[in-house]
This record gives C-alpha cells, structure tokens and sequence, in this order.
C-alpha cells in the first residue's frame, strides 16, 4: 500500500490492517453504506467488533432513548455515546491495552420513493487517539446532493470512511483534514455545512475556524455560529424563522452597524410572517473576501470579529457567495419566513454594476430576478453624498440611466424599501476611515461601540 490512499477500499483497507484501530458502527436511516466499505475490504475482523441497523423507531428509541427527530444532531450524538460505552464496558478490560477503541454512527434521510425533499444526514465518530487516553468526538452534517438514491447512498459510504480516516490520520491538522473528507467525492455530490471537534483531546480547537475553513475550501458556502460561540447547523437555528441579515467586513463593528440593524428591525417584518414563526434573528455576515490578508486568511482578525459580533449578541454567517442572489438562495433553503437584507446606498449602487451578474446568460436583470424571486426584501440605509452633502435615501437614490425604470418597479412594489437614520452622526465616519484614524485620534471612540473598541486598538498598534 502506497502512503496515499487512491480510493476509499485503500483506505478500508488500511483501517481493517492496523491492529490497534477496533470498533462499531451504528447506521439508521440509509443502510449500512459504511461498514460495508470495510466488510468489502480484506481483513474486517480486525476493525469491526459490531455493527447495527436500529430501522425501526421504537428499536431505534429501546437503544439510544426516545427523540423527536430521528435525523438530527441530538439523535447521532445519543448513538455514537451509547456505542462506544458500551464498547468500553465490554471490551476495555479484555482489548483495552491492544486496542484505540471507536464507535461511528449515521443518522440519514436519503431519496426515498417518490420523494423530492432535501436530503441529509449526521455522521459522528467517537475515538481514542491513543491508548488508555480519554476519547474525542467529531461531528459533521452533511447535505446529500445527488438525485439518486444509489449515488446518494454511495457518497455516504465513502463519507464515512474518509471521516474515520481523518479522525485517525488528521485530527491534528485541519487543513488536511477537511481535504480529506471530500477525497473520491466532489461538492458537487455532497456538502459539509458543520463540522465540530468536542472531548478532552480537542479541548484546545475552536471550532469556528472549523466552520471558516470548510467555507475557505468551497466545501460549502457558508456557515453560522451562535452569539456563544456554537457552531451550528443553519438550517436547524434558522427553520421557521424571519431573518435580518446585514453584509459587512466589520472591521470594525461600528455604531452605524447597530444603528441599520434597529432602523431595520423597526419596518421588518411587517407581513408574510407565519402564524408558528420563530422571533425574528439578526444575523452579520462576513464574505471570506474581506478575511483576506495578502491573499490568505488572517486568523486573528476573524477570531477578533467574530468576537466582537458575538459580544453584542448577533448571529455570524461565514459565506464565499459574493453576489447577492447567491446568498438570498442560500437562506431560501434555511427559511420560508420573510428574509430582509440590509445594506447601504453604497452598495445599493454597486449591485446595479455588471460585475454582479457578468457570468449570468441573463445579464443584471437575472441578478436581480434570482434575488427576488424568492421574497426577500432589500432594506436600504442612507447615506450623505461626499460632495453636496446631500442625504440620499432609497427614495431620492438615481439608478443608473437604462436602469432607472427598474429600480422604480422593485421600489414601488416593497423589494426595496428605505429605512430611516436613527443619528445623522452616525454617517461622518466610515470603518475604513476610524481604522486610519485610530492610531492619534481619540474622538473615534464615539462611533465604535465598547465591544469592538479592542479591535480597532489592536490593529491601529499592528
């Protein structure tokens, strides 16, 4: 066997030879599409100890406890524990010196027959590292994208062996080993939207910079973290619910900021809200663009927004979606509530600009058709002119000739609505200009809030 596995049976393979690596598997809701990779490679009896198909929910619920969701985090979480305890319990003693015990489980939702709902699942492994040491535990969700049943069911099965894998080869290394759950597959068959390390070995991982990079590898295009750090899985936190999402490299968090998100929250929503919607969430998110330094993420400037957005008790979203229609397609899948998008004349003005749209067949007025197709709304702040000092608002904003027919329509139909300033003052300094001016000018101080004042410190002193 050469040092790089060249297919998921190689890699099986090296699992069932290596003595040390002994374990379960627990599979409920789309077959045994894992262990059948290691049972169709030579040697399973090395790897495998047991393994189970709990079909049936009240057998599901007589092993791992009653749930209300079968395919759900909670549900694997209570599988992989339940298994590999029980491993443990039975062959610590006996296996404990030989063996770095291990226990996977799946929960999934496959293509069923005659069925077109979005298809995903959990995959989880719990293992020791070394001998005698406490275990860790990985979790990932995962979107099956193929349209077959019998490719989705193939791309689950190399999921999880490239999952057990890295758990045994990469865990250490990060980079390596979110390249290595996506090798035989393509993210254009499935897409890793949660990823998390948790127990005594990863005691030391953050798992945001987890969620950074499964964005900064196109394993998926965005992830979302909560006000207290967990990562999540935005389609779970954001079922059901209204969403008020501002766009922004937020370096720094400014009042201004603050400031658009209430005015919004003031108008939004004010219809087309179910009657069993969840209350309305506000959510900053950052384009992996604006994390760039020298062409690579600065982990440091991240952390230190991510910080700070979670400080004041906002939602953070990781995207690589530049384009607006991108992203408005993204909440789509997460929500049927009404969406609105806040932003600034300034970028009110850019969407208008060709490079939004210059790889659509159907130019900007497919951009814009994509964008609001599906509800959403732009809510859009003033902003006063550098040069007369005028106050334009998206009332008196000028679209540009050709277009100004267009904009008319979207503004008179309520996709793009004006909300108001709550201070004027507000508007006299730009993020970019209170970064330049941090370094000898106190009076900055005023348009930054308390919790993003460290920041803009830090970097005026970098």
């Amino acid at each position: 066997m050469s040092d790089l596995p060249r297919s998921s049976y190689d890699k099986a393979l090296a699992l069932n030879l290596d003595s040390s690596i002994y374990g379960t598997f627990a599979e409920i809701g789309a077959g045994q599409e894992v262990a059948n990779w290691f049972f169709r490679a030579s040697a399973s009896a090395g790897t495998v100890a047991k393994t189970i198909s709990a079909y049936d929910m009240k057998i599901s619920d007589a092993l791992y406890g009653k749930g209300e969701r079968y395919v759900s985090k909670s549900r694997v979480v209570d599988m992989v524990n339940y298994e590999y305890e029980l491993l443990e319990e039975r062959l610590g003693e006996s296996r404990g010196s030989e063996s770095r015990f291990f226990s996977f489980a799946n929960t999934v939702k496959a293509r069923g027959y005659q069925d077109s709902g979005e298809c995903h699942g959990w995959l989880a492994v719990r293992f020791q590292e070394q001998f005698f040491k406490e275990s860790g535990t990985i979790l990932l969700h995962v979107r099956l994208l193929d349209e077959e049943n019998v490719d989705q069911m193939e791309a689950l099965g190399i999921l999880g062996v490239n999952l057990i894998w890295a758990a045994y080869h990469h865990s250490r290394d990060l980079s390596a080993f979110v390249s290595s759950l996506i090798d035989f597959l393509s993210v254009e068959r499935v897409e890793i939207d949660m990823l998390t390390f948790s127990g005594a070995p990863f005691a030391m991982v953050d798992n945001r910079i987890c969620a950074l990079e499964l964005v900064r590898q196109g394993v998926t295009p965005a992830t979302v973290f909560m006000p207290d750090g967990e990562v999540v899985q935005a389609a779970e936190v954001f079922y059901k619910t209204p969403l008020l999402l501002l766009r922004g490299s937020f370096l720094p968090v400014t009042n201004l900021h603050l400031d658009m998100l209430t005015q919004a929250g003031e108008v939004f929503p004010n219809k087309g809200v179910s009657e069993k919607a969840r209350p309305c969430r506000e959510v900053c998110e950052v384009s992996l663009s604006n994390l760039l330094r020298d062409g690579e993420v600065d982990l440091v400037s991240f952390l230190d927004r991510a910080n700070t957005l979670q400080a004041l008790g906002k939602v953070v979203m990781i995207s690589n979606a530049p384009e607006f229609h991108r992203v408005a397609a993204m909440l789509r899948l997460y929500t049927r509530e009404p969406v609105g998008m806040v932003l600034s004349i300034g970028l009110l003005n850019e969407l208008f600009k060709e490079k939004w749209s210059e790889n659509l067949a159907g130019g900007i007025l497919e951009s814009f058709g994509r964008l609001f197709k599906t509800g959403i709304a732009l809510l859009v702040y003033p902003w006063r002119s550098r040069n007369g000092g005028e106050l334009v608002t998206a009332d008196n904003f000028r679209a540009p000739d050709g277009l100004r027919h267009l904009y008319q329509h979207f503004f008179e139909n309520g996709m793009i609505q004006s909300i108001a300033c709550g201070n004027e003052e507000l508007l006299e300094m730009t993020g970019r200009q209170i970064m330049a001016n941090a370094s000898d000018r106190k009076e900055w101080k005023k348009w930054v809030p308390e919790e993003a004042r460290s920041l803009v410190e830090s970097h005026a002193h970098s």
